[in-house]
């Protein structure tokens, strides 16, 4: 792996080498200090040459060990995992686990063993009694609407899940609201990988603050998704570019809201 920026480079910027999770880390570490009740939203998302947000409805083809170290990375610096139910169901997601490398790091940060997985779901259309549900390290949380099916809403307080209602109006999740209410709980570094409807979502509400992109160097044509979905902004928002590593030609870009 190799930093092609910020400049000035280093000659052991250019090295080709294996990055330490600590030096990734360092990198990748949320801002020191937030405003009072806020959080600071990333995404992390992998996108192939052509736009794929996926192939065959999984994110795995597209990725590389390198990508999967930043992923991991990514999740030990997190209070919080925000992912879409669409996400979770094709995924099969699991509950994170703590990982001993980023223990102490973590521990002075004043954060759990591992962090939260919280899955937005309007309808709440998800299988209850995967572990995500039943057997997390810490609770999952689910946040729902004001109009979630009363028997949904049970069955996951019945596998042991956490349900927060987001205040909004309409059936579905005001998904501006998410940040603040996850902060309000001490959950103020938050993570999301999507889907990319949820990801949209977040965009389309001015809460998305930082975006992790991994560039694939593979073409999947098809027609998965790009990495967000949904109507168009009414004006593009611009982001700065913070980062760019590189290995094995997928290129590891992060972007900061300007």
């Amino acid at each position: 792996m190799r930093r092609l920026f910020p400049s000035p480079l280093s000659p052991a910027d250019l090295d080709d080498r294996e990055w330490g999770l600590d030096e990734l880390a360092d990198l990748y570490a949320y801002p020191a200090a937030l405003p009072a009740g806020t959080a600071w939203l990333r995404a992390n998302m992998v996108s192939s040459l052509d736009g794929a947000a996926h192939h065959e409805g999984r994110s795995q083809p597209l990725s590389s060990a390198a990508d999967m170290r930043i992923f991991g990375t990514l999740r030990g610096l997190a209070d919080a995992v925000v992912v879409g139910a669409q996400t979770v169901r094709q995924e099969g997601y699991r509950p994170a686990r703590a990982r001993e490398v980023f223990a102490a790091r973590r521990a002075a940060l004043g954060q759990g063993p591992a962090p939260v997985i919280a899955v937005v779901s309007a309808g709440l259309d998800l299988d209850f009694s995967l572990p995500l549900f039943t057997a997390p390290l810490v609770p999952t949380i689910v946040l729902t609407g004001a109009d979630a099916p009363a028997e949904r809403v049970a069955a996951a307080r019945a596998a042991g899940a956490e349900v927060l209602v987001v205040p909004g109006e309409g059936p579905g999740v005001d998904v501006a609201r998410v940040p603040g209410l996850l902060a309000g709980r001490g959950l103020t570094r938050l993570l999301t990988e999507g889907g990319p409807r949820l990801l949209g979502q977040f965009a389309a509400a001015g809460v998305l603050d930082e975006m992790c992109l991994s560039l694939a160097p593979v073409v999947a044509t098809g027609t998965a998704p790009r990495i967000m979905a949904g109507p168009p902004l009414v004006v593009p928002e611009r982001f700065a570019l913070g980062s760019v590593l590189e290995d094995g030609g997928f290129l590891f870009t992060r972007y900061g809201r300007a």
